[in-house]
């Protein structure tokens, strides 16, 4: 539950950065508002005995403050490139903490990257692919340092349904994922 949420100035940010960029087009003077943002790994794991996607559902101070009534996101497993380690490493780390499972890197299938919210951020994210089996269980999952997220098995028909369910919030990479999914490994 989350109660007593307010905004803020940000004071010595870690992950993001505002800046007002002045620049000219076509002899014109102009500024636009940005975010220096991490880029990111996003990976859509499939779960081969239980037949489902592996997701998670995960609380966003952002979906919050936009009038949201409880700021859950249901997303692909992810997470920001804040380490000096591979994309695919990340990749990995971010599978075994926020999901329970053991994959190797070379179980991992990149699927393309793309940009991300390029209105204000443009940061990127690189998306793969990963099938996972009740062997490579080795925890939980759920996040590291008090995240609040729900691991989520969805089968197939739940999760292609859901694209267009707007009382979900649901992620770009979450629907750009099934939509590959659907096209290249349905």
């Amino acid at each position: 539950m989350v109660s007593n949420f307010k905004l803020s100035s940000l004071v010595n940010p870690k992950f993001i950065f505002t800046s007002l960029a002045s620049y000219n087009q076509d002899g014109k003077e102009k500024s636009w508002e940005i975010v220096d943002a991490s880029d990111s790994v996003a990976i859509l794991l499939y779960h081969e005995t239980k037949k489902s996607f592996v997701m998670v559902r995960q609380f966003r101070p952002a979906i919050y403050a936009n009038n949201h009534e409880t700021g859950m996101t249901l997303e692909l497993c992810s997470g920001i490139v804040d380490k000096n380690l591979s994309l695919e490493q990340i990749a990995i780390e971010e599978i075994a903490e926020e999901c329970g499972y053991e994959v190797g890197i070379e179980n991992l299938l990149k699927v393309t990257s793309f940009h991300t919210s390029v209105g204000f951020a443009g940061s990127k994210q690189t998306l793969y692919y990963a099938t996972i089996d009740d062997s490579m269980k080795v925890n939980e999952g759920g996040g590291i340092d008090d995240e609040m997220i729900e691991v989520v098995y969805m089968s197939i028909n739940e999760a292609m349904s859901l694209a267009y369910d707007e009382n979900v919030v649901k992620t770009p990479g979450l629907l750009y994922a099934l939509a590959w999914w659907k096209e290249h490994r349905n």
